[in-house]
């Protein structure tokens, strides 16, 4: 039904998520949860293809999943699930019955691939922070502090104070996060329709985990959740469905050099091997798909 490959502190299953979150992964055993799931939109991811016969079938097999999460996750533990815009009302109104919403986020970033011309195009993706316990749950502020404009360029004096005080230079982070996506020839890019980027998921993982937690990702994709974790000192749970990109965890999170007789090479490698007209018509295409993955 599934295979299991491990070091001391990181899992990976291939197989189906529900089954392997129902049937091997304890109660209460993980501390952050991190969701990004396929989106009910029409994408090809290997040889699966993300598309219901409806928005409420998606729903109820999203529903199945959330439940074993839930279950997953410790009193004190913290879940964000990401979702397209169309599906997030579902995840949003089954969640906040089931566990506390912190924050609603918005990922937004910008693209230069083609853009709708008839209506406003998605130019962002919706994040729910949700917890089990609304007073007790971890969220580490001072690991995830940004630049504040007024103080640190502005250097602005608040003299609503009984002594004027100049604005502080740091601040958390609001509810909007603005960062790149990932595109071709990047450091970090994999082959993968949806990657989600590293500084995303490390400031999820510095302000919602400690060293030493266990992080689950149900929806590997790219394994950039096991990758983060695995930098910052936390232990990690990934599920992949698609051999395509088991492959991508073996080598980035296991840091295995061969899988079956193949050698797992990252595509930056793979990409120096060929020659410069298979490179330029990699650029070609890879334009082509950009402007064409924008959802």
């Amino acid at each position: 039904m599934f295979e299991r490959y491990e070091t001391r502190d990181h899992i990976i299953f291939h197989g189906d998520a529900l089954y392997i979150l129902s049937s091997e992964i304890t109660s209460e055993s993980v501390d952050l949860i991190f969701l990004d799931p396929p989106y009910n939109i029409g994408k090809r991811f290997s040889n699966f293809y993300d598309k219901w016969e409806s928005d409420e079938e998606y729903a109820k097999w999203a529903y199945k999943w959330l439940n074993e999460c839930i279950r997953i996750l410790k009193p004190n533990g913290t879940l964000y699930v990401m979702a397209s815009t169309q599906a997030m009302p579902y995840f949003d109104l089954y969640l906040r019955n089931k566990l506390t919403i912190l924050s609603r986020i918005v990922w937004h970033y910008d693209s230069s691939g083609v853009q709708a011309t008839k209506y406003f195009g998605s130019m962002y993706e919706p994040i729910l922070h949700c917890v089990k316990d609304k007073n007790s749950y971890v969220f580490n502020s001072d690991n995830i502090k940004i630049e504040a404009k007024t103080g640190a360029r502005r250097k602005l004096i608040d003299y609503r104070k009984a002594v004027p005080t100049p604005y502080s230079t740091e601040k958390v982070p609001g509810n909007t996060w603005y960062f790149s996506r990932v595109r071709y020839r990047m450091v970090e890019y994999e082959n993968h329709p949806s990657q989600k980027p590293e500084s995303l998921l490390e400031r999820i993982i510095l302000a919602s985990s400690n060293q030493g937690d266990i992080i689950l990702d149900p929806f590997a994709g790219t394994f950039t959740v096991g990758a983060v974790a695995k930098r910052f000192g936390r232990s990690s749970i990934s599920i992949e469905s698609q051999e395509e990109y088991l492959k991508i965890g073996l080598r980035r999170v296991l840091e295995l050099q061969e899988y079956k007789g193949e050698k797992l090479l990252s595509i930056q490698k793979k990409y120096t091997r060929k020659n410069k007209c298979e490179q330029k018509l990699d650029i070609i295409q890879r334009n082509l798909f950009d402007a064409d993955s924008t959802a």
